[in-house]
């Protein structure tokens, strides 16, 4: 199955390069025909590479972390915090967690979500929520983590409404499967 995931770290801004560069493939191959053509086309390697940089800089209320595979380097991010929105009673939330598509099935997500927890779990969060587009396939891959579907909202987008589902761990604990992932 190829190799497998190596490590998961906290970003350095040297990173935010391949942290855009996951970020802009994942949603260009998640999100075409369900996100707007203009919206995908908007993200550009450069202002992304700003956004991520200034993150992981900043060490403030987001936190972003990255996998490594061998010599494949950065194949995924996550970025998470205390919770956006109090009002579904979770303390944490992953804003993001993105794997590099030639990727997917190798472990770097539940690498990067294991790793998010442990690290709310420092912070003195012991609950999560995270909040995918409604057709996002990574749906079934936050259920199979032991989230459980807990809410639906509708954002805005470039003035798009956007489908949402959330998706919450009352405990920061991920499922155990019979198979390594």
């Amino acid at each position: 199955m190829g190799q497998r995931i190596i490590g998961v770290r906290q970003a350095r801004a040297e990173d935010a390069a391949d942290v855009a560069r996951v970020y802009i493939e994942s949603w260009h191959d998640t999100y075409a025909g369900i996100l707007p053509h203009r919206l995908l086309c908007a993200m550009t390697p450069r202002g992304q590479a700003a956004r991520w940089r200034a993150a992981i800089k900043a060490r403030g209320r987001e936190s972003v972390l990255v996998a490594e595979c061998g010599s494949h380097g950065i194949v995924g991010m996550a970025s998470f915090g205390p919770a956006r929105d109090n009002a579904l009673g979770y303390e944490g939330e992953v804003y993001t967690l993105y794997v590099d598509p030639g990727f997917y099935g190798r472990g770097a997500g539940r690498s990067l979500l294991r790793a998010g927890f442990e690290a709310m779990r420092k912070r003195g969060i012991s609950s999560c929520v995270i909040w995918a587009h409604a057709g996002n396939p990574a749906r079934y891959f936050y259920e199979a983590m032991g989230g459980k579907l807990i809410a639906g909202r509708t954002a805005q987008m470039m003035g798009d409404a956007v489908p949402e589902n959330a998706f919450g761990w009352k405990k920061l604990a991920l499922a155990e499967r019979s198979n390594a992932n």
